[in-house]
């Protein structure tokens, strides 16, 4: 199989936040495969990307209801969860949420982490210019952080 290639890179920033989100990111390979929310998360040693992920669920022992691990109580019918019902990761700390979509090799990750960080460095770049409109994304699930922080430029 041959390199897959990065076609086109579209940032969302996300401005005005009180946590480490600082942006979105969608990605298209090969111009045929696109990868949505790709997170750009404000980390100690500067900004990461961070792969699509969706937190991981177990079941209550009295319905049966689906509830994600952090639940103290279950979505359906009430009852009390047990703590730390999840798998712990490597460092042994729980393991909350599982990605939808990543690179295989440390290599691949590396190359589309630096596609992104540049992309979205550009895109911080032209947010500085006057006259600049913010890319919409139909396709991105962002609206919360807009209700937030409110739509516009930086």
């Amino acid at each position: 199989m041959a390199a897959v290639n990065v076609t086109e890179i579209r940032i969302k920033l996300l401005v005005g936040q009180p946590d480490k989100l600082r942006a979105f990111a969608s990605l298209t390979l090969d111009g045929e495969l696109v990868v949505r929310d790709l997170k750009v998360i404000d980390g100690p040693d500067g900004p990461f990307v961070a792969m699509p992920s969706r937190k991981l669920c177990d079941k209550c022992s009295r319905c049966g209801g689906k509830n994600h691990l952090r639940a103290r109580f279950c979505n359906d019918c009430g009852m009390r969860l047990k703590e730390h019902r999840g798998a712990l990761d490597v460092r042994g700390k729980p393991r909350l949420y599982a990605d939808i979509a990543h690179p295989i090799h440390q290599q691949a990750r590396g190359a589309l982490e630096r596609a992104i960080l540049d992309a979205y460095r550009a895109e911080l770049e032209k947010s500085q210019q006057a006259g600049y409109v913010a890319p919409r994304f139909d396709d991105l699930d962002y609206e919360q952080y807009e209700q937030q922080a409110g739509e516009g430029a930086p």
